[in-house]
């Protein structure tokens, strides 16, 4: 009989869009005792995480809760929960992940219209509110941050103008949720998903989500309760029913509220590590944890400048949580990052589609966004140049990045 050694997972230090270093205290969090789902002390835990998932959505919604998945799960669940065969949704598209959407959509059956504008630029939100007004969708379906290409879609003026316009606004923001303001209730936002593995630093499998009364009353219309766990008063003709039965957003909330009706196992250890991966954000308190991340993005971009290197995303909509950084010419991309991997022990990304060998992707996100962290990548990135020969500026990466916290520090230092 084989025989197999137990695991030893060697330490990285991971700088990638996600998923990222998970917080030791997040880790320690997923070796609690297990406890059934029904436990009134785990239903205590849920609870708590809804709370604080509210917070951290900046939302008064009533419904905010983890799908048991990574985050595609969160985006499949909305989406499927909302589109009725024929719908129409409008997907601006500026990056993988707008074609994500897309595919999801036209599974379940919706019509979909798009928009696209190349990679690494976003939209004008009146160009984005001038084709709801002419497409007249039910669903406008968007990617707040965009880690393929390092962006950041500002939506403030387009969701109160779907609002007024009667269209529902679903939102991804996997990548920004905790790294960057996701205002659900000021933006005017219906249906926001977020993604555990990145900016909250807890590993992937869940997918928090929130949303509205305008999503719910659709929800409610669908609504089709398991014949096993129904009870005569669910019993119900319903035109058009959600048709996944795991991603059913309206037997979630009676999972995830006072009603507590059975739809699946909790993923126990996981929710334990979103508590705690919550709770320590704003433990932090999200402006100062978006302050954090603006930093390390700052030091992080003025080493690659200082290297003299070139910068794919250096724009107003730049996503602070990702530094996007052209390939040298004659460079072999994936070289790079095997030699960082192998000798140091740090992971960095490529991309995808048009931008695949074009760039590497720099993630500094949540427990991963650190100033050791920054000076290390800027290190062994500059060091595995040199042994490419790569033509760089020699020995001002680091240095580039220590003027800007040394900058901060004498501020801070200077104002107390």
């Amino acid at each position: 009989m084989t025989k197999y050694r137990e695991i030893h997972a060697p330490l990285r230090t991971i700088m990638t869009p996600g998923p990222v270093e998970a917080d030791p205290r997040v880790l320690r969090a997923m070796s609690t005792p297990i406890l059934g789902q029904f436990d009134p002390e785990f239903t205590r835990m849920m609870n708590e995480t809804m709370e604080m998932l509210r917070e951290t959505f900046q939302t008064s919604n009533q419904w905010a809760f983890p799908v048991d998945g990574t985050s595609r799960s969160g985006l499949e669940a909305v989406l499927c929960s909302l589109i009725e065969p024929g719908d129409k949704v409008l997907i601006p598209i500026f990056g993988r992940f707008g074609h994500l959407l897309t595919e999801i959509s036209e599974r379940n059956g919706a019509e979909v219209h798009f928009m696209q504008c190349t990679w690494g630029e976003v939209f004008d939100q009146q160009a984005v509110i001038d084709e709801v007004k002419r497409i007249q969708p039910k669903i406008l379906a968007i990617v707040h941050g965009e880690t393929s290409t390092g962006c950041m879609q500002p939506l403030d003026r387009i969701g109160p103008a779907c609002r007024e316009l009667g269209v529902l606004t679903v939102v991804d923001a996997v990548a920004s949720i905790g790294g960057a303001p996701v205002k659900v209730d000021e933006w005017q936002l219906d249906a926001v998903i977020g993604g555990t593995q990145k900016c909250i630093s807890v590993p992937s499998g869940m997918a928090p989500v929130t949303y509205n009364e305008r999503v719910e009353r659709i929800l409610q219309s669908r609504k089709k309760v398991e014949r096993g766990v129904a009870q005569e008063s669910d019993i119900r003709e319903v035109a058009h029913p959600i048709r996944s039965n795991y991603f059913d957003l309206s037997q979630l909330q009676d999972y995830w509220g006072p009603r507590r009706l059975n739809h699946h196992t909790e993923a126990t250890s996981m929710l334990y590590a979103l508590r705690e991966g919550l709770r320590i954000m704003l433990e932090e308190g999200l402006e100062e944890r978006f302050e954090r991340h603006k930093l390390h993005e700052k030091a992080l971009m003025a080493g690659i400048r200082e290297m003299g290197l070139e910068l794919f995303n250096d724009f107003a909509w730049k996503l602070p949580v990702v530094t996007c950084v052209k390939i040298p010419a004659g460079i072999d991309g994936e070289s790079v990052r095997s030699m960082l991997l192998n000798q140091f022990g740090i992971e960095i990304a490529s991309s995808f589609g048009p931008l695949h060998g074009q760039i590497w992707r720099i993630g500094t996100m949540g427990y991963s966004c650190r100033k050791e962290n920054v000076l290390f990548v800027l290190a062994a990135l500059e060091a595995v140049l040199i042994r490419h020969r790569a033509p760089i500026v020699v020995g001002r990466g680091v240095q580039g990045a220590l003027d800007v916290y040394e900058e901060v520090e004498a501020g801070v230092l200077t104002s107390s």
